[in-house]
């Protein structure tokens, strides 16, 4: 992903609001190596101390985390990557930040793996994927380079992990320059194999100034030739497609991209940039895509820029960034910016795609509490239901009301609000008083309409984060959110009419990352 130039900021206790002051260019493209130790030491203590830190989202030690990079399952371990800017919630000198995993749910730090240590990288080591070949594990990525009047100069890079775990770039680039035809918003490869052949996709502008998707291919991953653009059917649809990903799914193909310069439609693409896919028959020779329509990976606040990888069993895991670019988030203030989603299996089933949590987050429940009744227009406080960090899943067993609300993290004067209209099949998270916002932000709901009537919900909260998967993985919803410590209730109530419904709440362990 191309990072935009975000703000730092100073906190007016006076007014409660958030004033801006800029990162020069110098403090942005400054080295982490390069910073005095006193300087880190007082910036992780003052991240530590945030009332917002996660307890299992994978998060950034210091400063911002965005892309999710090099996601796989190697040699009995999983390797996951994201993109870090270590030294303040701003875009600027951008590293690989790694952990590894044996179950995807505890993760071990391995600290920066990717460093801008070479003049074509020189202004950042950009997004990419994780590939094995030859029994080797190798990265492929995007580096970044500024030349003296600060025109971009991207180009593609593999680098090799030792067997000592150590990250050992190529002496060169294995694709110099983006093809003709396109300009140097030329980044995020992502690679992949098919009978012998490797394969890499990577997100590009045209020169008319419209996003596409380009491939390349090669048999020996030195030696990478282009085979041109893949056709779709979506030809003005922004002008940038980011971070594609390919791979078959249950007999479909599926292309990921993130289209940015996308207008709202109603309920669709209201978040800055949109993350999304379209789903059918690729054929990778002609490259030619016969698809249906552009469809939202999620329809909450805060989801960019996922990545796909198959895991021990053969499972297709999706993992996105629980962020965006261009906004400010209140836990900037602390020093440290955005984490990752809790990784979904993606499935096909009836033609549809599902979304659902691993199942490995099971292990962290404890404390089970049950509840069993009607709703009706009187709100209703669930006692002894209450939290910070926590998965609830909400069974509808009859639906008589026109609509029923959902109350999470509530306290007197803050709430997260759940709305489902029966009618029309509708799902809306409300934020507008979960506490502070992030900002700038198009409106304070996000909604979707379901396929079939809504039957369950399964919601992972953590401090600074709601993950809302609908019927069994139909639809998701993911945001942010900025509670006070003293948020912690659960209410529900119908607009008219009555609900029977059947509560299950985990009380998730706090495995900090």
């Amino acid at each position: 992903m191309e990072p935009v130039p975000k703000r730092k900021y100073v906190y007016n206790l006076v007014g409660g609001r958030i004033i801006m002051a800029e990162w020069t260019r110098d403090e942005r493209y400054q080295r982490y190596e390069e910073v005095d130790q006193q300087t880190l030491v007082n910036l992780t203590d003052k991240v530590n101390q945030s009332k917002y830190r996660q307890t299992f989202h994978i998060q950034p030690k210091t400063g911002l985390l965005n892309d999710p990079n090099g996601l796989i399952y190697y040699d009995g371990i999983y390797y996951i990557s994201h993109q870090w800017f270590p030294l303040g919630p701003v875009h600027g000198l951008k590293y690989w930040y790694t952990y590894t995993s044996k179950d995807l749910i505890h993760f071990r730090s391995e600290g920066a793996s990717l460093k801008p240590d070479t003049k074509d990288d020189s202004h950042g080591v950009y997004s990419g994927s994780a590939f094995e070949y030859k029994n080797h594990l190798y990265y492929m990525y995007t580096a970044n380079h500024r030349d003296e009047d600060w025109n971009r100069i991207s180009t593609q890079h593999i680098a090799k992990v030792n067997d000592q775990g150590e990250v050992e770039k190529f002496p060169k680039a294995v694709i110099a320059t983006p093809p003709s035809g396109y300009t140097q918003h030329f980044r995020d490869p992502k690679v992949f194999s098919k009978d012998d052949v490797y394969y890499a996709v990577i997100g590009v502008q045209n020169t008319d100034g419209q996003g596409r998707v380009i491939q390349y291919y090669s048999t020996d991953i030195v030696n990478w030739e282009f085979q041109g653009e893949i056709h779709t059917n979506l030809d003005a649809f922004g002008y940038m497609w980011e971070c594609p990903d390919y791979f078959n799914l249950d007999g479909y193909d599926m292309l990921l991209f993130c289209p940015q310069g996308i207008e709202s439609e109603e309920e669709q693409f209201r978040n800055i940039y949109q993350s999304g896919y379209i789903m059918g028959q690729y054929d990778i020779e002609n490259l030619t895509m016969n698809h249906g329509d552009f469809s939202e990976l999620d329809y909450g606040f805060d989801f960019y820029a996922p990545q796909t990888f198959v895991d021990e069993d053969g499972e297709r895991i999706l993992i996105g960034w629980m962020g965006l670019p261009e906004i400010n988030y209140p836990s900037d203030i602390d020093g440290w910016a955005h984490c990752l989603t809790i990784p979904r299996v993606l499935s096909i089933e009836s033609g549809n795609l599902k979304q659902r949590p691993i199942k490995a987050l099971e292990q962290l429940r404890t404390n089970k509490e049950t509840a069993l009744g009607y709703a009706n227009k009187f709100t209703r406080q669930l006692h002894p239901y209450e939290g910070k960090q926590y998965e609830l899943i909400i069974d509808i067993l009859e639906n008589e009301s026109t609509e029923v609300y959902f109350e999470l993290r509530t306290s007197k004067t803050q709430s997260t609000l759940i709305t489902y209209n029966k009618k029309e099949q509708k799902l809306t998270l409300d934020r507008s008083e979960s506490g502070l916002l992030p900002e700038p932000v198009e409106g304070m709901t996000r909604s979707t309409y379901l396929d079939t009537p809504l039957s369950q919900l399964q919601i992972f909260i953590d401090t600074s984060s709601i993950e809302i998967f609908c019927n069994d993985g139909e639809r998701v919803m993911t945001s942010r959110i900025f509670t006070e410590d003293t948020a912690t209730g659960i209410k529900t109530s119908t607009e008219s009419g009555q609900v029977y419904l059947k509560f299950t709440k985990y009380d998730l362990k706090d495995e900090k990352v």
